[in-house]
């Protein structure tokens, strides 16, 4: 399936980034620890279908990266990372998985960082998309 190679293709790139980061992967055992980590997740829009009758279509959507760093320490450590991820993931990068070449629509989007329990999280949002043909 082509989000499978999508979300694959997009997971290998954050993983492969340095400083590496915990990552608390979607359907995946992750218990956190007093350390910063990252949760990623996959959202999926409607492809989009060109034509009529034919085998391409975009797949699209937003790879969504949640940076989570303890409370009370400042913004700097998680801004940081979110510029590594910019850079990471800059419009136009592409990354391909089986065939399946995916790429990144616009700059990623940095979010307001908000408390959420005993962590400040930031989101990151990555456009993203894919021409599939079958």
């Amino acid at each position: 399936m082509s989000l499978d190679k999508v979300r694959s293709a997009l997971e290998i790139a954050l993983q492969a980034m340095t400083p590496t980061l915990e990552t608390a992967w979607e359907n995946r055992d992750f218990t956190p620890t007093a350390n910063a980590y990252q949760r990623a997740f996959l959202l999926p829009a409607s492809p989009r279908n060109a034509t009529l009758g034919d085998d391409h279509y975009q797949e699209r959507g937003v790879f969504q990266v949640t940076l989570n760093y303890p409370v009370g320490k400042g913004a700097a450590d998680g801004m940081a990372r979110a510029a590594l991820i910019r850079a990471t993931f800059f419009r136009g990068a592409s990354f391909t998985n089986k065939g399946v070449t995916t790429r990144i629509e616009a700059t990623p989007e940095i979010g307001r960082g908000i408390v959420e329990d005993s962590r400040w999280v930031l989101p990151v949002s990555i456009r993203y998309f894919a021409d599939v043909f079958e």
